[in-house]
């Protein structure tokens, strides 16, 4: 049994996640302002408010979750192309 806690423990820690606690994944409001900025300037079709971010740039030190935020929104027009699709042709 104790064998068998080890050889979990040890895969779990292989994982690609493993280091990241969901607990502290968009804990801060600069994390979702990153986030959201990023997907609305995708959904909203707006033009790019920050093309590379700068040390000014309210998502100079989260441009993860910016760009995040452009793949989900990214996600959500195919997500809408296709229920178009399924509902009209």
């Amino acid at each position: 049994m104790r064998e068998t806690l080890e050889e979990n423990s040890k895969a779990r820690s292989r994982t690609f996640f493993a280091g990241i606690s969901l607990k502290e994944l968009f804990s801060t409001s600069e994390e979702w302002h990153a986030f959201l900025i990023g997907f609305f300037e995708i959904l909203c079709l707006w033009p790019p408010r920050i093309p590379v971010p700068s040390p000014q740039s309210p998502v100079s030190t989260e441009y993860h979750y910016y760009l995040g935020g452009r793949a989900a929104a990214v996600l959500v027009w195919i997500a809408i192309a296709k229920l178009i699709e399924v509902t009209f042709f």
